[in-house]
């Protein structure tokens, strides 16, 4: 197989992993939700309205609206950090780095968490250092779920 479509193969495979594991990610933390009976986070969508106020990007709507899509806008955003993360990793496989499953799903965790969580942190929409057990707890535990999802698709879908 040649590099570039060993590279290819690799960012799709990682992409198709992440996806899985956000699916993973999102059904911990609805189940969670259900549970616990704790609200949705808003930070996704503070983040996004952050952004687009930083950017001067005006989006449309009026006041029912314009949230629905800071909403819509913010959850597209984990999906995208979430297979990302999953495209990194497949990238970084089809490179030579292959560890193993508790080491790539730390790592794919790891990524996912500073994916998500660090524009969040830098547009200072969420200070982690003030989160309490428990907020850990319910951020922590979803990304534990991905990078396990994630490395063990990772290291089906890998062709060597």
């Amino acid at each position: 197989m040649s590099r570039n479509r060993s590279r290819v193969l690799g960012l799709v495979a990682g992409a198709a992993a992440g996806a899985a594991g956000t699916t993973a990610l999102n059904t911990v933390t609805y189940a969670d939700m259900a549970l616990r009976g704790r609200p949705a986070s808003s930070t996704p969508e503070a983040t996004v309205e952050k952004l687009a106020g930083d950017a001067h990007v005006t989006i449309p709507g009026d006041e029912g609206t314009r949230p629905n899509r800071f909403t819509g806008l913010g959850a597209l955003t984990g999906l995208a950090a979430g297979v990302g993360a999953g495209a990194l990793l497949g990238a970084w496989r089809a490179a030579g780095w292959r560890p193993g499953t508790v080491l790539c799903g730390a790592t794919a965790a790891l990524a996912a968490l500073v994916a998500s969580n660090g524009p969040m942190t830098l547009l200072r929409v969420t200070d982690p250092r003030t989160w309490s057990a428990s907020d850990w707890v319910s951020d922590v535990v979803p990304h534990a779920a991905y990078g396990a999802v994630t490395a063990w698709l990772l290291e089906r879908l890998d062709p060597a």
